[in-house]
């Protein structure tokens, strides 16, 4: 136990957003681990304090992420062929993974997290599927590639719960691998080879957490599924892509004979440390069944719209009372505020009315942005399967501090700063400061090793587009 040892550290606002809502004059006291031990209100600031430059939130967990893809945006913004497509887009990024070496990716990853933090996301999800070396043959450290995204996190300072792909074959019915899949294919026993692999290099710890990823119906057979449940710890998280394509919906049905969000229920324990990413393809039944199931619906709307899937069907959803969070995927927008503002939008282009997923006429769930960045941050945090998402005792000393003179909220109330913050593009990003841990890595919007990972990411970025 480290309680002899730990030394508080503490930071004063006038305004931060705390599970009921925004409260004021809040004092905000830490751990040398890192975890929050005090959360009090309408108290007055000890003498010496650090006072936050502005409006306190929690930081957003973002749920779904694929590093390396970081460096593919604005390259596939054209037409590959007459029927231009999600699977066609596929081919190009299988292309782009064949290219990466453990630098670049190390590079690449560090930057995006860097980007991540500036926007106010202080958790990732990272659904890590290159593996092998460029030939397909392990690196004599069959953790290479994952220790030096995990690497790329710790430096940079976001929280990561790391989920290594099991990745088995290349479509229904088992089919055999395509070639241009061999960096990510691996066994259920090898994919448990190299999580251990992980684990031995970087123990778990606040920051850090191991879960797996089945990587779908179609690349994992139901019993290599269940040989990576059975080796689980019970709270592990697990995450698996799921109906983001209509032509995967329809795979599954002559395959299976069911659709895959009610084939996956029927026949696994699926509940709150489940994380099904995108389930754009819903019918009703299954919108009713995995809204009651507990598990996480993970939305990635900028990517889902950037790679044409389709609409998550918010509105039954959410009434039903389903969990939701957002990532950004493939990354061709970083910030979960497009997140947010893209799920409403959504909506009411599809329902045709305003403040669609708005939870009612009263209180706090009036607002839209509220909502939803309630559920988001709840959700997100039952996916990341650690203790983050809120300003409360015994999670993670993880938030972001608002600029107050930005125009997005200067001369607002309390009650529409979230609408601002969401809705109203105003230039600049409205986040000033971010602290992970307790400790601040982005302050007046710069983070604390900016120019170095940007370099670092350009050299990167210079090699793969030669």
């Amino acid at each position: 136990m480290m309680e002899s040892t730990m030394t508080d550290t503490t930071l004063f606002a006038a305004h931060a957003y705390l599970p009921e809502g925004w409260r004021r004059n809040v004092l905000l006291r830490w751990d040398a681990a890192g975890t929050l031990t005090e959360v009090t209100p309408d108290t007055d600031a000890p003498a010496g304090v650090a006072r936050a430059a502005g409006p306190v939130l929690p930081g957003m967990p973002n749920l779904h992420s694929h590093a390396f893809q970081r460096a593919m945006a604005g390259l596939t913004e054209y037409r590959a062929n007459p029927s231009d497509s999600f699977w066609s887009w596929r081919d190009l990024m299988y292309r782009f993974a064949l290219k990466i070496t453990p630098d670049a990716l190390a590079a690449i990853a560090r930057w995006l997290y860097v980007e991540m933090l500036k926007c106010g996301y202080t958790s990732v999800c990272e659904f890590h599927y290159v593996h092998h070396s460029q030939d397909g043959s392990r690196y004599p450290q069959i953790a290479e590639l994952g220790a030096r995204v995990v690497g790329a996190a710790h430096d940079a300072g976001i929280g990561i719960t790391m989920l290594p792909v099991a990745y088995q074959f290349s479509g229904f019915g088992n089919k055999p691998p395509r070639d241009d899949q061999r960096r990510f294919i691996n066994t259920p026993d090898g994919l448990l080879e190299l999580l251990d692999a992980l684990r031995r290099a970087a123990p778990e710890h606040g920051g850090l957490r191991y879960g797996v990823a089945p990587h779908s119906l179609r690349a994992v057979s139901e019993s290599g599924l269940r040989a990576l449940l059975d080796c689980l710890p019970d709270d592990a998280p697990v995450h698996i892509h799921i109906a983001e394509q209509t032509a995967e919906v329809d795979d599954c049905v002559r395959a299976y004979g069911a659709r895959p969000v009610q084939w996956l229920l029927d026949r696994f324990d699926v509940g709150a440390r489940w994380c099904l990413v995108h389930a754009t393809h819903l019918d009703a039944n299954e919108t009713v069944a995995l809204a009651k199931s507990g598990a996480v619906a993970g939305l990635c709307l900028t990517t889902e719209a950037n790679l044409g899937d389709g609409l998550f069907p918010a509105v039954d959803y959410l009434a039903h009372g389903g969990a939701i969070g957002v990532g950004s995927d493939s990354h061709a927008s970083v910030d979960w505020r497009a997140e947010l503002r893209l799920l409403e939008y959504g909506q009411r282009l599809v329902h045709r009315a305003r403040n669609v997923l708005a939870g009612g006429p009263d209180g706090r769930g009036a607002y839209v942005a509220d909502r939803l960045f309630d559920a988001s941050l709840d959700g997100g945090a039952r996916a990341t399967g650690r203790p983050v998402g809120a300003l409360a005792v015994g999670r993670r000393a993880d938030w972001l501090v608002l600029d107050p003179d930005h125009p997005a909220i200067a001369e607002h109330d309390a009650d529409t700063w979230l609408s601002g913050v969401v809705f109203a593009e105003h230039g600049d990003t409205p986040v000033f400061d971010v602290y992970t841990g307790g400790e601040r890595v982005v302050a007046a919007r710069r983070h604390r090793d900016e120019a170095n990972a940007y370099a670092a990411y350009r050299a990167a970025l210079a090699q793969l587009l030669r």
